[in-house]
């Protein structure tokens, strides 16, 4: 049994390096008003080594199966299989909201477990939400951060993605804690990983395109946005506002405060609070990959399109 085990955790590993190749940032501090990039990135010509290998591995294998995927399976069953694995992996949500002394949410997390793992028969429905049991998104690395330890260095993991010397620790954590590891032998996890490592490709092609047509530097791209996000989610959506010191001519240093870094934000539900008035933060969700603007009604309608009216209504007498 502890070979077994062990060699499920290796296939484990294996899947979810094969799902991180087309890992779209999925940052507690992040990058510190003041830090440069190289202190954020010491190891840039490295993780960009191993960013090019696993993108490269990404189009050529993941992609045109994602795409197939796609194309051929019904989006019901595309549905209940993503359910399936958010369901297997959601103990290690649960176990990390206790961690980070989130009782209430904690006990929440385990009830919807349990109901989508037996009303919603192993996670294929899931009728959790429909009770009122939402679903959070937590893991160890966040909850490193809420205990204080900094980020760390940025680190591009091989077929993997994005994280740090901080969350690179969620690997091994996540991966004890899947329900398969749990209950299942090398044989029967070995199809059920790689499914899975296919359905979470699927599941970000809308963010590898924006990714694409957006990014003029699509390693600093994912950088950024995985930093900012994890910040995000440590955060629980409030990170602090940063201040930056702002070194006058004389060399004087005068606090400026000044708005946050927009930021990327991942999440599975596409629900929105479009009440906003004007846009405060740039939103990116990698399931639906949608632009939060205000809406046209939103906008002042009493803008004059041309400049030199008023100036033609000044002179007339």
């Amino acid at each position: 049994m502890k070979t077994s085990h062990q060699t499920t955790i290796i296939i484990l590993l294996g899947a979810a390096f094969l799902g991180g190749c087309a890992t779209i940032p999925q940052n507690d501090q992040g990058k510190q008003p003041g830090q440069s990039a190289k202190s954020v990135d010491p190891y840039e010509n490295t993780n960009r080594v191993f960013y090019d290998i696993t993108d490269a591995i990404d189009r050529h294998v993941m992609e045109p199966v994602a795409n197939a995927y796609l194309g051929y399976v019904p989006s019901p069953l595309q549905r209940s299989i993503g359910n399936f694995y958010d369901n297997l992996s959601y103990p290690n949500v649960a176990l990390n909201a206790f961690l980070q002394g989130k009782g209430q949410q904690g006990i929440e997390d385990t009830m919807r477990f349990t109901l989508n793992s037996t009303i919603g028969l192993f996670g294929l429905f899931d009728v959790a939400t429909r009770m009122g049991f939402k679903q959070n998104d937590e893991d160890f690395g966040q909850t490193l951060g809420v205990w204080g330890v900094d980020t760390g260095s940025y680190l591009f993991v091989p077929l993997h993605g994005p994280s740090s010397a901080r969350d690179v620790t969620n690997i091994p954590f996540s991966a004890a804690t899947n329900v398969l590891f749990l209950v299942s032998s090398a044989t029967i996890f070995a199809p059920i990983g790689v499914l899975g490592a296919i359905d979470k490709r699927a599941r970000l092609a809308n963010a590898m395109k924006i990714r694409d047509q957006a990014a003029l530097d699509p390693y600093l791209f994912v950088r950024e946005a995985s930093l900012q996000q994890r910040k995000h989610q440590v955060f629980d959506g409030k990170p602090p506002i940063e201040s930056y010191d702002d070194l006058s001519e004389d060399g004087d240093a005068e606090l400026a405060e000044v708005a946050p870094v927009p930021v990327i934000s991942v999440q599975n539900n596409p629900a929105r609070d479009r009440r906003a008035d004007r846009v405060s933060s740039l939103q990116i969700d990698p399931i639906k990959m949608t632009l939060d603007l205000p809406q046209a009604s939103s906008l002042p309608t009493d803008l004059d399109p041309d400049p030199t009216r008023s100036r033609r209504t000044d002179r007339a007498p």
